[in-house]
């Protein structure tokens, strides 16, 4: 048992202060601001190297820029998608309890996904394109790959982004909208897909990137299983704004040869072999500061998952409240933090914190995630496999990923999401929202089965909290805690219908105004964070 002190803790407010404007005039960003030069890359094939590195690792961002690392991403996911996909949520009373949280959105947090990505990431798959069209052609397919994985994010946070027109040569920086950004998204894994498929039917020799790829081990073969894998996401992603088109995508995939991932091992994970460290371990071991979301709570517990367990940490210890020296029962067991409560202690620091340390490789995909997405394509008729089936091996898939047991017994079972009680105000309390079971059931109604299927897809997907969010957006599922205090600017976002994106940087107003006039226009709606994005209908079927 112990009494947690309320010390003054330097937040990230003061970080964000920090910040350099990224999302300046966009023709800076022709510029690399990596600091590299052209010697630097005429050595060992440091010239596939150096970028490859920078942009596997800007993905899941812990580029060491000289600015720091670990708090750019703390900034970019964790504050934002890690919390809005009902994962986690920090203890500490940031901007006295007011921020991202309750939907008091900070303009100096949000706009670094956008202008990080564009700095640092974007002019190296450039230059990696360009360096390589010709004479690498294995390593350019591999550049798109990574550029749509890398892109589709920040276009699924924003809307709207420039990507075709990107280091336009004419100076013209026209965004895409959506719908060109994922047009042009197929476009780029068409092309990858079949110079992967060229390399891996021959056994052509291209360089030997293995020892510089840190998601898979270099081989045509494996890109152009993660290309696959990926056209498959999209595709589910669009499947009610343009189905026809999504099943098309989705069956290119299906019927490749070469497969997509079906393995509990075969996940796309960034290695922390060559010196990479897991921005989110940093966060959560050494500042302490991931934990526990309420929504997850509810879902875990309420089913009995054993991957909890594996997920998470229970509680240490017993605390004594503050004020009467109640004793909050909290040791051995698995508690978490509600969004949107604006509290002002510390009193959170008690609850579970996440398994994730330093040198835990990032996910980033797995193959859980595709069984999942076939079991929806199933489901809307695209293919002939049975939703049921492929929704078990989604399930089993995890479990055997996590190392956990008992996936026969959860698959059977009848439990649901449990009541949320806060451990210090029951102002927070909440009836259980997710009301499906674990067991798939044949008669149930399409919306059901889909229900159950993002449900499980979404703890599957754990801890990548920006493709759960993106998911939870697109269906509804899992239903999560609506925030209990809305502080949205003038009540823009409806506290049941939740966030739905990312507004563009506040300093594109300021610093390019004519490209903030285009993506809005671009968007056509208006730009703040209750819009939805063009694959964001708010129906499923």
């Amino acid at each position: 048992m112990r009494t947690l002190s309320i010390t003054l803790v330097a937040t990230l407010l003061a970080l964000s202060a920090l910040l350099v404007s990224c999302t300046g005039d966009f023709k800076d960003f022709n510029t690399d601001q990596t600091g590299i030069t052209d010697e630097d890359m005429k050595i060992d094939f440091n010239n596939l190297g150096i970028p490859l590195d920078i942009i596997q690792q800007g993905i899941y961002f812990n580029y060491d820029f000289g600015k720091g690392k670990n708090w750019p991403f703390q900034l970019m996911q964790n504050l934002n998608a890690d919390m809005f996909s009902g994962y986690m949520h920090d203890y500490k009373p940031l901007n006295g309890g007011s921020h991202n949280s309750d939907y008091n959105l900070q303009d100096g947090w949000n706009g670094t996904d956008w202008g990080y990505t564009y700095a640092y990431v974007l002019p190296q798959i450039k230059k990696l394109e360009d360096s390589t069209r010709v004479v690498y052609p294995s390593v350019y397919a591999v550049t798109k790959v990574l550029k749509v994985e890398v892109m589709h994010r920040i276009s699924d946070i924003y809307g709207p982004i420039v990507y075709t027109n990107f280091a336009n040569t004419e100076g013209n920086y026209r965004p895409d909208t959506q719908q060109e950004a994922y047009d042009a998204f197929f476009r780029d894994l068409d092309e990858a897909a079949g110079i992967l498929r060229e390399y891996a039917e021959s056994r052509a020799k291209g360089p030997d990137i293995s020892k510089f790829d840190i998601l898979l081990d270099g081989r045509p073969i494996s890109w152009l299983r993660f290309a696959n894998s990926l056209r498959m996401r999209l595709a589910v992603r669009i499947a009610m704004v343009d189905p026809a088109r999504a099943k098309a995508e989705f069956l290119k995939s299906a019927f490749d040869k070469a497969g997509v991932f079906e393995q509990p091992s075969e996940c796309v994970r960034v290695s922390t072999r060559n010196g990479y460290q897991n921005p989110l371990g940093e966060i959560n071991r050494v500042w302490g500061e991931a934990f526990m979301n309420a929504s997850m709570e509810s879902i875990l517990t309420g089913y009995e998952d054993p991957r909890m367990e594996l997920f998470f940490e229970p509680c240490a210890e017993d605390v004594e409240r503050p004020g009467d020296e109640a004793v909050v029962a909290l040791k051995n067991r698995y508690k978490g933090i509600r969004q949107g409560t604006c509290f002002s202690h510390f009193l959170y620091a008690s609850h579970s914190c996440l398994y994730v340390n330093q040198s835990t490789a990032p996910i980033l995909m797995t193959a859980a995630e595709i069984w999942f997405l076939r079991a929806e394509a199933a489901l809307r008729g695209w293919t002939a496999e049975d939703p049921g089936t492929c929704y078990r091996e989604g399930v089993v898939t995890s479990f055997r990923q996590w190392g956990a047991d008992g996936s026969d017994d959860y698959l059977q079972s009848e439990r649901v999401g449990a009541d949320y009680r806060d451990a210090f105000d029951p102002a927070n309390d909440i009836a259980a929202r997710c009301l499906v079971t674990p067991k798939w059931e044949e008669e149930a109604s399409h919306e059901v089965k889909l229900e159950k299927i993002i449900t499980q897809k979404w703890i599957a997907l754990f801890p990548e909290g920006g493709e759960a969010w993106a998911e939870q957006r697109r269906t509804g599922y899992p239903r999560l805690f609506p925030v209990r205090i809305n502080n949205s600017k003038d009540g823009c976002i409806d506290t049941e219908t939740m966030i739905r994106r990312l507004n563009f940087p506040a300093d594109i107003v300021d610093t390019d105004a004519p490209l903030y006039e285009r993506l809005v226009e671009a968007f056509g709606k208006p730009d703040h964070a209750g819009s939805r994005l063009w694959w964001d209908t708010g129906r499923n079927f």
